[in-house]
């Protein structure tokens, strides 16, 4: 069977243009090289809770057209991310708010807190280079080196002072008693789960799964006029420029005999001695209940282990540092030349995408591919 398009990857930028797609009426087919969809927000059931198998996802936007388009598949609950930080076992708010200053110094009032943070923030005498000057700057010394350092340098494997300082940006800092982590309009997590919404997205369309493109890639050009590639776009030209940097993560994932472990659905662990960068409590997503609103009895916990990516392994988090943004750039010059096939989502762009931005980015590329 010949297709108008194949879209490479299962994840959520592939669905999206699929979906799109097959409503105006065109022929798609999606192959996947897992065994399962939805890509890395996959969520599978376990003693009745959806344990988000590739880490924790928590649907958060602005934009209203992306939250009426995902309304489609699923509706979602109210959750509200309020995660915490343990420091050698003092427990923190995030983000960084009154909670957290209180805390931190027993300080009441936010001109109390920047107070001492101003002070604190003087040891940056320029613009800030690197993410550790940018978090001083944000939060002053003592919050950076008690949430921030540690929890980095786990999960980047980089010193601070290596890193660039926009990943700091994404760290919400509030001088109010508000511990909602994201600043926005929307959020949620879908009622019964992102596999599902996934697969209501594509219902109707040609899936398969254990496909892997890159390994038989003559046939599927050949059965197809264009193709969507959501993969990494490195492997997709087999690394002949220099491999991108990725961090990917290893779970060890519990099933414990207890109603409740942490009674919080994130708990991040920010000194450098404990290995693991973060604990999941999965049932909190769903406020502990089942579908029915039933109490669950039994919870799964996932310990997650942050670490350099090698070629046999999951990338999750693209290095968006100079020198991987200038390779990045040369692998899109030879991926603009290339002829009806186009790169997409946070593997093919190389980028930091949240699940909104992906939908976005998806949607925009089909308004222009269909206009």
């Amino acid at each position: 069977m010949k297709y108008d398009y194949l879209v490479v990857g299962c994840g959520l930028y592939g669905a999206v243009f699929a979906r799109q797609a097959t409503d105006k009426g065109k022929k798609v087919l999606v192959i996947e090289k897992r065994n399962h969809i939805a890509g890395n927000i996959y969520t599978e059931k376990i003693e009745g809770i959806d344990v988000h198998k590739y880490g924790p996802h928590i649907f958060h936007t602005n934009n209203k057209a992306v939250w009426n388009f995902i309304n489609k598949f699923s509706s979602f609950n109210n959750f509200i991310f309020s995660p915490i930080a343990n420091y050698k076992d003092q427990l923190y708010s995030l983000p960084f708010s009154m909670f957290t200053f209180n805390k931190m110094w027993g300080v009441n009032t936010p001109e109390e807190a920047e107070k001492i943070i101003n002070e604190q923030k003087k040891e940056i005498k320029s613009e800030p280079k690197n993410l550790e000057e940018q978090a001083i700057n944000l939060v002053g010394r003592d919050v950076f080196e008690k949430l921030i350092k540690g929890y980095t340098e786990k999960q980047w494997g980089r010193k601070c002072k290596d890193l660039p300082l926009f990943i700091i940006k994404r760290l919400p800092v509030r001088f109010t008693y508000n511990n909602n982590y994201f600043n926005a309009l929307y959020q949620g997590i879908p009622v019964k789960g992102y596999t599902k919404l996934i697969e209501n997205m594509l219902f109707g369309i040609d899936v398969k799964l254990n496909e892997d493109y890159l390994k038989n890639r003559e046939y599927y050009n050949s059965i197809s006029d264009k193709i969507i590639y959501t993969g990494a776009i490195d492997a997709y030209f087999d690394y002949k420029l220099g491999a991108l940097e990725y961090r990917t993560v290893n779970f060890e994932n519990e099933i414990l005999n207890i109603p409740d472990f942490q009674s919080n659905a994130m708990v991040n662990y920010t000194d450098k001695e404990i290995p693991w960068t973060r604990i999941i409590e999965h049932k909190w997503f769903m406020f502990g209940k089942d579908e029915k609103g039933n109490d669950l009895p039994k919870t799964v916990i996932s310990k997650e282990f942050s670490r350099e990516w090698t070629k046999e392994d999951e990338p999750y988090y693209p290095v968006n540092d100079e020198k991987n943004n200038n390779l990045y750039l040369k692998y899109k010059e030879l991926a603009d030349k290339e002829k009806n096939i186009f790169f997409g989502g946070r593997l093919g762009e190389y980028k930091y995408y949240d699940m909104d931005q992906v939908i976005e980015s998806a949607l925009n590329f089909c308004s222009r591919e269909f206009c």
